[in-house]
């Protein structure tokens, strides 16, 4: 089963916005590919946080937001999460223009007065390392994937990659303990011969049941 999702007039219905227009659509998905290789054209802070700006507004569990991350800029720095990639990704990490590590905040919950006003309690919730590590990771899974969309929103394309040491990048770039390392994501303008050929997916019927 295929299917685009036609735009929706808001005058029809107040309360419902208008859907993405089929050529938006592509650009976040249809067409959208995971990058292997990329240009030289820099990616600059600027560019990164105007992505933040967008996919903040992404839901997480109390309005946790527990992703952090870190830009990986310097060339020894970038030397170092190399050398804990799996042996297949180090190339394209080796000269992606932008490469950021992504993490979870397994501290999130101190964050939760200023975030979640609205339950009073919120960080008492989460004293438990054990439930608190398991909401952090999570949460910093689906603000992962809004990251993924909001690079493609922003014209460039994102290599997430899970092969790697995490263990050895989180002591590396998150050495206070408090953090644990999910995604790395290599970030650029896509190279010719950046994609390849799309892999296939899952029918609507072999993941969705009615119940």
């Amino acid at each position: 089963m295929t299917s685009t999702i036609p735009p929706t007039s808001a005058a029809s219905d107040a309360t419902v916005a208008p859907a993405l227009t089929p050529e938006a659509q592509d650009l976040l998905f249809r067409q959208a590919h995971t990058a292997h290789a990329y240009t030289d054209e820099p990616v600059r802070d600027e560019q990164i946080a105007a992505i933040h700006e967008l996919i903040k507004y992404g839901p997480t569990s109390l309005n946790s937001q527990p992703l952090r991350g870190v830009l990986v800029r310097s060339a020894e720095a970038r030397a170092r999460l190399v050398e804990h990639m799996a042996p297949g990704n180090r190339v394209k990490t080796r000269q992606a223009p932008l490469v950021v590590v992504l993490a979870a905040d397994l501290h999130f919950h101190e964050q939760l007065p200023k975030v979640a006003p609205h339950v009073p309690d919120a960080r008492e919730l989460f004293t438990d390392d054990g439930p608190r590590h398991d909401a952090a990771v999570l949460n910093a899974a689906l603000q992962i994937a809004y990251f993924i969309v909001g690079v493609r929103a922003a014209g460039l394309a994102v290599g997430p990659m899970s092969g790697f040491d995490a263990e050895a990048v989180t002591a590396e770039f998150f050495p206070d303990g408090r953090h644990r390392a999910l995604v790395v994501a290599n970030v650029g303008r896509p190279a010719p011969d950046a994609f390849r050929p799309r892999a296939p997916r899952l029918a609507f019927e072999e993941v969705f049941r009615t119940a």
